[in-house]
């Protein structure tokens, strides 16, 4: 299920469709980035996120590996490309028993 989800994720984010990535998401989620050292909270901190980092920088996202880190945990290892270049990073999803998205903890290599 995680890496369907995570695929989903991807391919919306891909086509910069704020509600699809939105709806992959607990209501109580957080994407921890320590790249740009913030945490997004909620809906509204989600959405804040994907505005700036994705619309804003016309990323687009590769998953290159995918590797199971926990019983609800994954790890994306993943390629950006975008305004800013090209960084390779991670996303570790983890999510909830409804299989939404709970908590990423993302960074750039």
């Amino acid at each position: 299920m995680s890496e369907t989800a995570i695929m989903k994720f991807i391919a919306a984010a891909n086509r910069y469709d704020t509600q699809a990535v939105l709806d992959l998401f607990s209501a109580d989620a957080v994407i921890d980035d320590v790249s740009v050292g913030e945490k997004f909270r909620q809906q509204a901190g989600i959405r804040k996120y994907f505005t700036t980092y994705f619309i804003g920088y016309h990323t687009k996202t590769q998953l290159l590996a995918l590797e199971q880190s926990g019983d609800n945990s994954t790890l994306a290892k993943i390629d950006f490309t975008g305004d800013f270049g090209h960084e390779t990073g991670g996303l570790n999803f983890r999510f909830n028993e409804a299989g939404l998205i709970l908590h990423i903890d993302a960074y750039l290599d």
